[in-house]
């Protein structure tokens, strides 16, 4: 590069610039291509055809004559510069191209110094920034949206892993950065069968003879090349070696909306190339940046600017060493043409001709190809406004935007093979590589893992379920098992996970809980097991007891039912008092009935009738509780009095984190994890054991208060050892899979073998095979604890809020018809006192409901007779006198 830079120095030194301010009559406009190539064939047909186009109509620009001269660079970067240099030499105020993007990079710096606007519609370089290379301007849409639609596809078509070939120069390079690969393998011993492949049209051709005559254009593999192939296939015809070497790619091509200017000009075409070379859409941009060009000068010309060129001061002279290069000569008017050019708002061939604030052509879009036969079919478009679609991105527009995945939809493809059916994208190459997979080298519980003893084959539960989901596979997988553990002791499994993760192994099978920290690193199958921890304790058998049948509840739970017995008995009673005799009486009479009442509903052998709609509702909600309750008593009792009952101190884990026990965990299992992070156990408390045998003996000799572990060893160790049993419920939900690294394909697979294992019973076979536990002979089980209030608390509160509102609805009731019945009282029971008539209320509810109307009636003949007496006496002078008594009996 700096050989480059140093000739163009010495070129411009040579030549030299001469100051001075022109009106030419003819507006000059340089353009660099390698014009023995297919865009640059269509390019100077298409620019030479905007020529005559402009030339036309003197009045666009003021009777000037735009004058294009083209300079073919033949491939070269050398005769690039010196051509940017010629048109330098002739006032020229735009430059079209070049054609590369390396190129690109070196004239843009040119460019920038001179103020000469630099457009391309082929060197679509994503790192050709706008900030740095503020007068390069990309007149068709950036790498970056090709990319990004490539991406799209393989995204619609659920591919997880690609490959990337391209030439080894900064437009293929920096183009297919942007999508993400990294590096450049050899193709066919990887195990991705999508390839991307952008490159120059000449290399592509290549590759793919290259990959035909390796058997890389067969069924299972996917091709999808850059914009490169549509020219090909719009430009040239094919011969029938090349299409057969090309046969189910899928390609791009830059998306131009139809339009009657764009119909007109490709009815021209055949006329102005003679029939050559047919149109691609490289040509309609050629044609449009000519007339951006053209329209930002007539706007240039139209504000008056003038074409005219100065010298570079000596403060901005460019130094190559002790060489002082002055006299450089740049364009005035540059900075306003440039404005121009991005403002610009036209409809050209290739539809709106407007740039966004990235500086980028407004809505970037491309139509995705099939190559079928020696043509092609159209599957669909790609815009950045949508996504895939199968309409006309055109037609979206005036629509929300949806990016959604339902609404990507492309028709179908025929692939590589002549295949419709959608490849997988991946396989195992048969290149002699087998996985690695990590197996962990286990001294206990060996039914689910372990080497034999004289030779170096694995088996157990977990090494058959992963050999019979490899046999599902519809392809073969090429594996190796390498244990992991010295053999001494349990590994670590969380090592083994990260051993996956930093690729030392391919893959892990075992006994592999899936934990959340594990699939942070790595990807796990389907579970094929469910596991869990649990806790095991120690246990002792009860003996049954004359006051068995105290058991079924809790000392709490007996005194709350018998307290609701009494409080819905005195409710009832409350209601019933006044209108029904079954609960009149002498006051012990009445307390005998109400208790009597209120127990004998635990067996629903109650006389006392109730009609009050208070009561009935009361005693309705009642009767269900005790529907529920004698229920439970029963099924608790008979299951204390037939099943061997066993007891343990240790309730289930609340009972450890509460306590200062020890617990033990197995040697290697993430339980020891869980106890000290997730539960706040004290690591001090917490202590190793290896195998089944440690359990027991740590258990018994009470080195340990319980062991946490799994569930699938737990059932086995209980299988032999009756004097332990699971206390408490499982307080962990999880399963065992198999680890593979980051997407994995594999992982995918394997899960949909898992389920099918699952489903036609062979994953149940291989657990009873392996797991079926043996039954201990005394058949005993963990007691169950007491029933308890908070079983049932919610039925109390229902039958206490019914209590609590029919004894408030009966209160408003009596307020109600107290107070009507002696509104009219005389003068003086209105003054008597608060007690006197809190007294007389009573008296009134504990009256019988005829009782006290009559009485009321009579009370209010009574208040007649003193007022007709009031009256006699203002008459004749005297007073007479009635007193009336209110019952008072109860």
């Amino acid at each position: 590069m700096n050989l480059v830079w140093l000739v163009l120095l010495l070129i411009l030194c040579i030549r030299g610039y001469t100051e001075g301010v022109l009106n030419p009559e003819v507006v000059n406009i340089g353009a660099i291509f390698t014009f023995s190539t297919i865009n640059g064939k269509v390019a100077k047909i298409a620019m030479k055809a905007a020529e005559q186009d402009v030339n036309s109509d003197p009045s666009i620009l003021g009777g000037r004559k735009l004058a294009i001269t083209l300079h073919d660079s033949n491939y070269s970067g050398f005769l690039s510069i010196v051509g940017a240099l010629q048109f330098m030499e002739s006032d020229t105020v735009a430059i079209i191209g070049p054609q590369s993007a390396v190129m690109a990079h070196v004239l843009s710096h040119l460019a920038n110094e001179l103020h000469v606007p630099l457009l391309s519609f082929t060197a679509l370089d994503p790192a050709l920034s706008p900030l740095q290379f503020p007068y390069f301007i990309q007149t068709a849409p950036s790498d970056l949206f090709q990319m990004t639609a490539i991406a799209d596809m393989v995204s619609y078509f659920e591919w997880r892993e690609v490959i990337a070939v391209y030439s080894d120069d900064d437009q293929s390079r920096n183009g297919i950065t942007t999508l993400g690969f990294n590096e450049l393998v050899k193709v066919r011993m990887m195990e991705s069968r999508v390839i991307v492949l952008h490159t120059l049209s000449k290399t592509g051709l290549l590759v793919f003879d290259v990959a035909k005559y390796l058997g890389m254009m067969e069924s299972g593999y996917v091709w999808i090349a850059s914009t490169w192939l549509s020219t090909i296939l719009d430009s040239t015809p094919l011969s029938s070696k090349t299409a057969d070497s090309i046969q189910g790619v899928l390609t791009l091509r830059p998306h131009t909306p139809d339009s009657k200017k764009k119909r007109e000009f490709s009815s021209r075409w055949n006329h102005l190339s003679n029939g050559t070379i047919g149109l691609n859409p490289y040509g309609l941009y050629a044609y449009d940046t000519v007339w951006m060009i053209t329209y930002a000068l007539k706007t240039f010309f139209d504000q008056g600017g003038t074409i005219s060129f100065s010298n570079i001061t000596s403060g901005t002279a460019l130094v190559a060493g002790e060489l002082n290069l002055g006299a450089l000569s740049i364009f005035d008017g540059g900075q306003q043409l440039l404005k121009n050019i991005l403002q610009i708002n036209r409809t050209g061939l290739t539809g709106p001709l407007r740039f966004g604030p990235d500086r980028s052509p407004v809505h970037p879009a491309y139509e995705v190809i099939n190559v079928v036969g020696t043509g092609f079919r159209q599957l669909g478009y790609w815009s950045d406004y949508s996504g895939l679609s199968v309409a006309s991105p055109d037609t979206l527009y005036a629509k929300p935007p949806n990016r959604s995945r339902s609404n990507q939809q492309l028709y179908d493809v025929l692939w590589p093979g002549e295949i419709t059916k959608k490849p997988r994208g991946w396989v195992f190459p048969n290149n002699g590589r087998h996985l690695r997979i990590g197996v962990p080298n286990r001294v206990s519980y060996r039914d689910f893992v372990s080497k034999g003893k004289d030779t170096d084959d694995l088996h157990g539960y977990c090494i058959d379920v992963f050999t019979a989901a490899i046999a599902l596979l519809p392809y073969a997988v090429p594996y190796k098992f390498v244990l992991f553990g010295d053999g001494l002791e349990n590994p670590n499994y969380n090592q083994l996970v990260y051993k996956v993760a930093s690729n030392d192994f391919d893959a892990a099978v075992g006994d592999i809980a899936i934990v959340t920290n594990r699939t942070k690193a790595v990807d796990f199958t389907q579970p094929y097991i469910e596991s869990g921890l649990v806790v095991v304790a120690p246990v002792k058998k009860l003996n049954s007891s004359a006051w068995a049948f105290l058991k079924p509840f809790s000392p709490l739970m007996w005194g709350i039912t018998a307290s609701f017995f009494l409080i819905v008995g005195a409710v009832v009673w409350i209601l019933e008092h006044r209108i029904n005799d079954d609960f009149r009486g002498p006051p012990k009479k009445q307390i005998v009935t109400m208790l009597w009442f209120s127990f004998s509903t635990l067996f629903f052998s109650h006389r006392e009738n109730t009609v009050s709609s208070l009561g009935r509702m009361v005693l309705i909600i009642w009767l269900f509780v005790v529907l529920i309750i004698n229920s439970s008593y029963t099924a608790s009792l008979t299951s204390i009095l037939t099943v061997q009952q066993l007891s343990s101190s240790i309730k289930g884990i609340e009972t450890l984190i509460t306590s200062n026990d020890r617990i033990g965990f197995q040697v290697g299992s993430f339980a020891e994890n869980y106890l000290s992070d997730e539960l706040d156990i004290p690591k001090s408390r917490l202590i190793p054991l290896g195998s089944p045998e440690e359990y027991a003996t740590a258990l018994e000799n009470g080195t340990v208060a319980a062991v946490v572990d799994e569930r699938p060893y737990i059932e086995v160790f209980l299988a032999s050892h009756c004097k332990f049993s699971i206390v408490g419920p499982q307080f962990t939900r999880s399963g065992w899979g198999f680890a593979f690294p980051r997407d994995s394909s594999l992982t995918v697979d394997l899960s949909t073998a898992i389920l099918t294992l699952s489903e036609n019973g062979d994953l149940q076979r291989i657990h009873d095979k392996w797991l079926k536990n043996k039954v201990c002979s005394d058949n005993s089980q963990l007691g169950s604890d007491q029933l308890q209030f908070q079983s049932f608390w919610g039925l109390f509160l229902i039958c206490g809020i019914a209590c609590f509102l029919a004894l408030l609805v009966y209160f408003c009731m009596m307020v109600r018809q107290f107070s009507k019945q002696f509104s009219e009282a005389s003068p003086s029971s209105h003054g008597s006192s608060r007690s006197a008539r809190l007294q007389t209320f009573l008296s009134f509810v504990d009256n019988k409901a005829e009782v006290s109307k009559a009485k009321s009636k009579r009370k209010r003949g009574d208040m007649s007779l003193d007022s007709n007496g009031r009256e006699d006496k203002s008459r004749n002078g005297s007073t007479r006198t009635k007193q009336t008594d209110l019952p008072s009996e109860i």
